[in-house]
Order: structure tokens, then sequence, then C-alpha cells
């Protein structure tokens, strides 16, 4: 029985060893080169087999590339420079004075028609912009919440968002 015992084992640690092997061959990696040759137009072609006798332009193994650093900003010597551009100055107002808010863009009974699927900026382009915001920049969920308005009368609306595609349209009636 000791012997049985002691067989299992090699034969075992034999196959593991036979599997280790075959897996370290299929897994060794491939090394190529690429060859840039002139074409029978005369246009360069890279490929990965040495090129015809006389067709060589470069062999990347022996000559590689250089890195070639271009800068970011604009070329040394040469200035741009981008200004904002100029407000009036502001009005001034008189106390007690009303400032009545601008018309924001969208269209506010547009929302009984939201449905999911949509982004945040197709719902900033029907409705405009909410009222109130919740989450969003830059987490998984936000909230948007746009009051009542007389386009969409005693209607309370919450959308919410998840990675910036609507995802729930919630509306209650408040009186």
């Amino acid at each position: 029985m000791d012997t049985l015992a002691k067989r299992f084992y090699r034969a075992r640690a034999l196959m593991a060893a036979v599997i280790t092997l075959i897996l370290a061959a299929s897994v060794a990696p491939a090394f190529a080169t690429i060859y840039k040759c002139q074409g029978d137009n005369g246009a360069p072609v890279y490929q990965d087999e040495p090129c015809r006798p006389g067709k060589e332009l470069r062999d990347f193994d022996k000559d590689p590339p250089t890195v070639s650093v271009m800068p970011l900003g604009p070329a040394t010597g040469t200035t741009t420079r981008q200004t904002l551009p100029t407000t009036q100055p502001a009005a001034k107002i008189k106390t007690g004075a009303r400032i009545k808010p601008s018309q924001p863009a969208g269209n506010p009974s547009e929302r009984k028609f939201l449905a999911p699927g949509i982004n945040e900026g197709e719902v900033i382009t029907r409705v405009g912009p909410p009222d109130m915001k919740s989450g969003g920049n830059g987490r998984k969920t936000a909230r948007w919440t746009y009051m009542p308005v007389p386009e969409d009368a005693h209607t309370l609306t919450t959308l919410t968002f998840e990675h910036g595609r609507l995802v729930e349209v919630e509306r209650k009636v408040v009186k």
C-alpha cells in the first residue's frame, strides 16, 4: 500500500510538471519585428517579414525610431493670449426693486414627456437646468428637482441619473 501511494504522488507530480511546461511554452512571448519596405508603387509598406532584397527602408530592431517630443503650448517666440470678453458695468439697482430672473433654456411643459434613457445634456436642452441638484459631480448617482411653474403647474418633477443617464422620473402633484 505504501508503494502504491508513492507511485500515485509521483505520477501526480509528473503530470503537474508536464502541465506547467505546456502552459509555460504556450505563453512564451512572441517576438516580432517590424520592417519598413518600399512597396510596388514606391510608397513605404510596414510588414512583419523581412523585405525583398533592395527594398528595405528600415529594420526597426537594428534602427529603432527616436522619440519626438512636441510642446503643448505655443511655439517659443510667439505669444498667444486669450482674454475674457469685457462685461458691461452692473446697473445700479434701486432699493426694493425686484430683479426678474432670466428665462431658463428649455420648455418646462416638456417635463411630462421625459423618459429614462436620455442623458443629462438632452434633459437640459428640453426642459432647462434644474432648480435643485444633489449628487453628481463625479458620483454615480445624481438627483435633479424641478419646482412647479405655470407651464407645469402643481407638479414637482424629480429626475434620477446614474452615470449621466436618466433612470427614473418621479412626478408629484403638490397643492
